[in-house]
């Protein structure tokens, strides 16, 4: 008995014992093996880390681990599916930018003339207008970096303008002959997503969305507050060209059309369980009339938007079928600044419908399949649209027939402007030559262009003849109008006299001067 009473004596001391040693066991295993969660993690980083390592430690020359590792990277998101990518760290900033409706620089739009960066257009409020920058002032040089006499592309120009929000940069600015410079402080520049808004007539209004950013949902807000402040009753919601962005505000715009709590659209992944994403407000236009228009372009967010209103009978679809992009991605940062954006699940219109493309036969295919929809006439006639559809048919409650698989298929259908895809006229687009002669023409006669009261009146009473006769005049190279039919000079005339509204009303002049000539448009109000 004396002896059982010391052992239960001695007995928290060993058991205290025991468990020192093994915290202090523990923690060299787990020092040893490398891990940070315990000696039962296998922390083997997989063939390809393997790989690495080798090459680091057993490679007969140096090799930048980062630059190899980043291409097999790539390698392996191009064996997912078209829209998963890897973003190393150079392009993440860009890319968040693109959809973050904003950017951090100092707020002037610009165009190269001859080599030289000319300010074409100053921010209202932003940063150079603070400073007292002017629109014609030429940027020749950026802090000490000269920017002038080289062959410089607009992205190697943005890196010198841009910078960190509150820093500083001396532009060296030559304004009517005389040079200065002006030191600026650079801040956060809105980039609109809307890029038009306005009344085509006492009842019809008109919004063009870019794509669905960060401000999205609130700068449409903005627009159709003024827009029924004009007495808007029939919204033309223009999303061609609308690679998507971010799906909630995709969402939220759909609730303004859409009444109680019906669904908008649902996602459902292996391993992303199903989730559903309802109206939860009174939406501002939940009765008028809509009409969405949309075209090969219209993808992602964008067709979330036109299937639900497609499914619930809410708005009618024009234009062309839509890319028949279905995946969602979401973006995970890696270690060393960079990311992926990786495809977690498809989404679902209300009724069910997939919109995804088949990617089948690889990347390359797929994003081909655009193009070929010109060569097999799609683009010009509905007979021509073949849909490669599961078979499955889905029944709106206003009992039209619709299919899921292949994007949205409008209900009234718009062939494509021919005139667009003709070589010459390509190339003079895709030129400067265009915006050069109409920047000189306008700050010729901005005095004469400022005589109009609103977009509305330079629309409905200028006459660009003279705008066409001064530029066919310049035109003396291998981009000539010499055989073009009048329905090619029209279409130039038009975008000439668009260009010029877009200088004194910014997109907004733009879109009410081109879109007196938009076929889908004409539909509408006839």
């Amino acid at each position: 008995m004396a002896g059982n009473k010391k052992f239960q004596i001695w007995l928290p001391l060993i058991f205290s014992i025991v468990l020192i040693v093994g915290m202090v066991l523990g923690y060299q295993l787990n020092g040893n093996s490398g891990s940070k969660d315990g000696i039962f993690r296998n922390d083997r980083g997989g063939s390809l880390q393997e790989a690495l390592d080798l090459i680091r430690l057993k490679y007969v020359d140096s090799v930048n681990l980062d630059s190899l590792e980043g291409r097999a990277l790539e390698q392996m998101m191009s064996e997912l599916d078209p829209h998963s990518v890897y973003l190393p760290p150079v392009d993440l900033k860009a890319a968040n930018e693109d959809l973050a409706g904003n950017f951090e620089g100092i707020g002037v739009e610009f165009n190269l003339f001859d080599d030289t960066v000319t300010v074409v257009f100053v921010i209202p409020e932003g940063p150079s207008e603070k400073a007292g920058l002017k629109v014609g002032d030429k940027i020749v040089g950026v802090d000490e970096h000269p920017i002038i006499g080289k062959q410089m592309t607009t992205e190697e120009i943005k890196k010198y303008i841009r910078g960190q929000r509150g820093s500083k940069a001396v532009l060296k600015i030559v304004r009517d002959g005389k040079k200065m410079d002006i030191p600026v402080t650079r801040g956060t520049i809105p980039v609109p997503s809307v890029d038009a808004s306005y009344m085509i007539d006492k009842t019809t209004g008109y919004i063009k969305l870019n794509k669905f950013t960060d401000n999205s949902y609130e700068e449409f807000m903005d627009a159709m507050e003024q827009l029924k402040k004009q007495g808007l009753q029939t919204l033309v919601f223009d999303i061609r060209g609308n690679g998507g962005g971010f799906m909630n505000e995709a969402v939220d715009i759909a609730d303004e059309f859409l009444d109680g709590e019906k669904l908008v659209v649902y996602t459902e992944g292996v391993n992303s369980r199903k989730r559903e994403y309802r109206c939860k407000r009174p939406g501002i236009f939940e009765t008028g009339k809509v009409y969405l228009l949309v075209d090969e372009l219209s993808a992602s967010a964008s067709e979330v938007l036109a299937g639900a209103l497609q499914d619930w009978c809410r708005a009618t679809i024009i234009g062309r079928r839509t890319f028949g992009k279905g995946l969602v991605q979401e973006q995970y940062s890696l270690s060393d600044g960079a990311a992926i954006r990786l495809t977690v699940a498809r989404y679902y219109t209300p009724l069910g419908r997939s919109i995804q493309r088949s990617y089948a036969k690889g990347k390359k295919i797929y994003m081909d399949e655009v193009y070929e929809r010109y060569n097999s006439g799609e683009m010009f006639s509905l007979d021509s649209i073949h849909v490669h559809n599961t078979g499955k048919r889905y029944v709106t409650a206003c009992h039209d027939t619709l299919y899921g698989g292949d994007g949205i298929t409008p209900d009234i259908f718009v062939s494509a402007d021919t005139n667009s895809y003709k070589s010459s006229i390509n190339a003079l687009l895709g030129s400067n030559k265009l915006s050069n002669y109409i920047y000189s023409y306008y700050r010729n006669h901005q005095q004469q262009i400022d005589h109009y009261s609103s977009a509305t009146d330079y629309a409905g009473n200028f006459n660009a003849e003279e705008l066409w006769k001064g530029y066919s005049t310049l035109t003396s190279d291998s981009i000539s109008s010499a055989h073009w039919s009048d329905s090619d000079k029209n279409f130039v005339k038009l975008r000439l006299k668009a260009l010029l509204a877009r200088f004194r009303w910014r997109n907004t002049g733009f879109y009410q001067v081109i879109n007196q000539e938009d076929p889908a448009l004409k539909k509408i109000l006839r």
